[in-house]
């Protein structure tokens, strides 16, 4: 066990060790039904409400295999280059835990759906990395502890503990990397960088809504470390149900740090589950980690064996969607992005709003401006998604239109917005509404523009010099005349005809 809490700065850990990293991420299908029997999945519903007696584990229930379980689990597999298995079973996976109501979790063991495959992931410098992939298999989740009365909601401390055996039963795909090495210091970037890209390919498939936050997709980290030189890979641990991208980024960096303090002092590390602490950014250990031989693995006697035909894979290969990377780069180069600025796309989750956006009439431009900029800006000031606002493409391909279309300026169309996130109505039906349209009587701005001149004579002699930038003060001078509801460009022309013709 560690004889160390402390941790040595990453980059005197990554001059003196390489890392190892193998990343598992379960997957819970969106099937309407669970895995062996025909409870329903819907997240959210009232505890211990969708269970029966083949979820329970009671006495007698026998499972029937979900078909579209396994579709999902080819068409996952396909996508992932992995070969498909000609005939593969189910295992018994067996341990003791509350969640467990039968003591064992039907899995595949040695015979998984798919096996050998890879995914090439970019990170943000532009390079590439190929994950290999040693397996991706069926199996069902399990049910949820609830730890109550204590502070972290953890076991320890706890009062008491319930279960939810809602959740025991949903169709899960576990995908497991091989080792991933020679990553060096990206390490940490290149376990993001997969995670991210394997939530982009799921969420294209339509087999998850991969909402980590709600447990529907969870990554485990197995990280351990090696002398620099060393062929032996290091003593690994695993932190376990990492639930977003930038946990998956901070756990691996810190297990790195941990390790290479506790190797420094003279520790050893343990081979060991251990919990990750989004609040103070460290790990703590869980339980002794369980190799293979000890779950007793055995082929699961009430389930026949899988054999999709070639027929079948081929047609389940057929219906692969675009890959998320290729269809990024094809976009890109159709809306005229540079890479940064799809990189913020990327980043607040609205590629698939802006291209619907593009489609409904609004100009690339405009359909990033509020998707990624001001709806975003907002979803991360609340700690949203900016697909949490109820704002529909549509709505703002009209707020685009109805700017385009000169009818309201960027300051209006922001109150605009306010009003469809409140729940107002459509962009016109709100501005119909808060009276919001730009003042189209040129001879109303022109007053209150000559009014403005005629009271900053100080700055309208600075623009007279040459001094332009100055026009600036006197713009936002008529927009507060005019109540906003100028056309700051109009004004700008006026202003620059008026005291520096030859510059307008």
């Amino acid at each position: 066990m560690s004889i160390t809490d402390e941790v040595v700065d990453y980059d005197e850990a990554l001059a003196a060790y390489d890392p190892v990293l193998g990343l598992e991420v379960h997957v819970e299908l969106n099937t309407a039904t669970k895995m062996f029997c025909g409870c329903a999945t819907g997240f959210g519903a009232e505890p211990n409400t969708q269970v029966c007696p083949v979820c329970l584990g009671l006495p007698g229930a026998l499972p029937v295999v979900n078909e579209k379980g396994v579709e999902a689990a080819i068409r996952i597999g396909l996508a992932l280059n992995c070969s498909i298995a000609d005939w593969c079973r189910f295992a018994r996976k067996n341990y003791f835990y509350p969640d467990m109501p039968k003591n064992f979790q039907t899995s595949q063991y040695d015979e998984p759906i798919a096996f050998d495959g890879y995914l090439d992931v970019e990170l943000e410098d532009g390079s590439t990395y190929r994950v290999e992939i040693e397996r991706a298999h069926m199996e069902e989740d399990t049910g949820k502890s609830l730890h109550v009365g204590g502070s972290t909601g953890r076991i320890q401390g706890a009062e008491y503990s319930l279960v939810d055996y809602n959740r025991a039963g949903i169709p899960l795909i576990e995908i497991v990397t091989k080792p991933l090495t020679g990553t060096g210091a990206k390490a940490p970037l290149v376990a993001k960088a997969y995670v991210a890209a394997l939530r982009d390919l799921l969420k294209a498939l339509n087999v998850s809504d991969v909402r980590m936050e709600q447990g529907s997709m969870r990554c485990d980290a197995n990280v351990s470390i090696m002398p620099k030189g060393a062929e032996k890979f290091g003593t690994r641990t695993e932190t376990k149900n990492v639930n977003s991208l930038r946990s998956v980024e901070r756990a691996v960096r810190y297990e790195i740090s941990r390790q290479a303090a506790v190797l420094n002092a003279g520790g050893s590390i343990l081979q060991e589950t251990r919990h990750w602490h989004e609040d103070t950014g460290v790990t703590t250990s869980g339980r002794p980690k369980s190799d293979a031989d000890d779950y007793r693995y055995f082929p699961e006697p009430d389930l026949v064996p899988i054999a999709p035909s070639r027929a079948e894979v081929d047609r389940l290969r057929e219906t692969l969607p675009e890959p998320p990377a290729q269809r990024r780069k094809r976009l890109q180069s159709a809306w005229g992005y540079s890479d940064l600025e799809m990189r913020d796309v990327v980043n607040a989750g609205a590629v698939d709003l802006i291209e619907q956006t593009v489609e409904a009439g609004a100009s690339p431009a405009g359909a990033r401006k509020w998707w990624s900029g001001e709806l975003a800006r907002r979803a991360n000031a609340e700690g949203k998604t900016v697909s949490d606002f109820g704002v529909t493409p549509a709505h703002v391909a009209e707020l685009d239109g109805l700017v385009k279309a000169g009818r309201l300026n960027d300051s209006m169309a922001r109150q605009v917005m306010d009003g469809v996130i409140a729940g107002e109505g459509t962009p016109t039906q709100v501005a119909d509404t808060r009276g919001l349209e730009l003042v189209q009587d040129d001879s109303a701005l022109e007053a209150a523009v000559d009014k403005v001149i005629a009271a900053n004579e100080p700055i309208a002699a600075k623009v007279r010099d040459g001094k332009l930038n100055a026009a600036g003060a006197l713009i936002g001078q008529v927009m507060k005349e005019m109540k906003g509801q100028a056309d700051a460009a109009k004004a700008r022309e006026l202003i620059l005809a008026k005291l520096a013709p030859d510059a307008s």
